[in-house]
């Protein structure tokens, strides 16, 4: 049997981040906290169908029931009431988040339309990535007949690491494709330094 990404992180990769980063104690190694996987839902929302659809997808690619995000205010410009439904979240933890990581480094990035890696700006200053699908069609859960809208969606992934050099370590040992900087973004950081 295959081993998990979760069992592959603790006997093997614990240890080259730890080595990577230069940590002597154990407990301030960075890991993973948790994933929120956002889904926006725009006009569409006004149809109840719609979100049933959109819910189920998210079901499927996640593994758990999303949350229904509700408008707290009515605007007229955006033809929006209040209490009305504008998206879905679901926050992964543990075994759900590695399942989800593993399956969107190993699959569904690689089923992304003209892919290059992902961007190492994406990062907030505080071990925080996230960054954005436009379909969520590149999961193979996804049924491409029974699709009604493509729906895109943001990824947040939520590290322990307080600095985005720890949490850039980590997902690169985790199998993350980052794009390979060029030449010009490489004399560029080393002037920065």
């Amino acid at each position: 049997m295959a081993q998990s990404l979760k069992d592959k992180y603790e006997s093997e990769l614990k240890a080259k981040v730890k080595e990577r980063l230069g940590i002597t104690n154990d407990y301030a190694i960075p890991k993973l906290e948790k994933i929120s996987i956002n889904f926006g839902l725009g006009e569409s929302a006004t149809n109840a169908k719609t979100l049933e659809n959109a819910i189920n997808d998210l079901v499927n690619i996640a593994g758990q029931k999303p949350v229904i995000t509700r408008a707290k205010k009515s605007i007229a410009s955006f033809k929006l009431r209040e209490d009305a439904a504008i998206g879905l979240k679901v926050t992964l933890r543990k075994d759900r988040m590695y399942n989800f990581l593993s399956k969107l480094i190993n699959v569904a990035l690689p089923r992304v339309r003209d892919f290059q890696g992902l961007s190492f700006k994406s990062f907030d200053g505080r071990g925080n990535y996230t960054f954005g699908l436009k379909e969520q069609l590149v999961f193979p859960e996804i049924k491409y007949d029974k699709v009604d809208a493509v729906r895109g969606m943001d990824i947040t992934i939520c590290t322990t690491s307080p600095n985005n050099e720890g949490a850039k370590v980590l997902l690169e040992e985790l199998g993350f494709p980052f794009r390979k900087p060029t030449a010009a973004q490489l004399e560029k950081m080393a002037k920065a330094a």
